[in-house]
């Protein structure tokens, strides 16, 4: 039975790009799941996205977040203040002016992160507990290909589209 929002009898690149977009669609439904369990648990997926993302960053201003996550200043500024309260992420003064605060992730925000990636990790390796070391490694290396290229190209897609706006200026 063909999925009647599937686009078929169309360019065959325009077909393989529906099928990609339709597994991330499921993925997307998979991912809401896994966030819903983590809320129950106390962590809401949008503020341990920060947190992961400043432990990336390492101390930073709450704009530059902002930027990093390409989301509104006042919303991670809410976000960021439940963190702090959580004892997650703490303010300091900053060290170019110490009239403005840079964040910083503390020790129980790396461990909550070690802790997730950790049973992230096992998850997936699980999921792939049937395939070959090398369909592993190859999907791994394709995959990390496709997120590069669509982290860098979905910005501008959706400016030119007029539904978003482009972070950090021109490509």
């Amino acid at each position: 039975m063909v999925d009647p929002g599937r686009c078929t009898g169309v360019d065959p690149e325009l077909e393989l790009a529906d099928r990609v977009g339709m597994a991330m669609v499921r993925l997307n439904k998979m991912h809401a799941q896994v966030a819903h369990q983590m809320a129950k648990q106390g962590m809401d997926k949008s503020a341990f996205v920060l947190l992961a993302t400043l432990s990336g960053l390492g101390e930073c201003r709450s704009s530059s977040l902002a930027e990093a996550v390409l989301s509104d200043p006042s919303t991670v500024s809410r976000q960021v203040a439940g963190l702090v309260k959580d004892g997650l992420v703490e303010r300091r003064a900053d060290p170019a002016d110490g009239r403005a605060s840079v964040l910083a992730v503390t020790e129980a925000g790396r461990e909550l992160i070690l802790n997730r990636r950790r049973e992230r990790n096992e998850a997936i390796q699980q999921v792939f507990a049937d395939w070959a070391d090398e369909e592993f490694k190859g999907f791994a290396d394709l995959f990390e290909r496709f997120v590069h290229d669509y982290e860098r190209k979905i910005p501008a897609l959706l400016t030119d589209r007029g539904t978003g706006t482009r972070a950090g200026g021109e490509d």
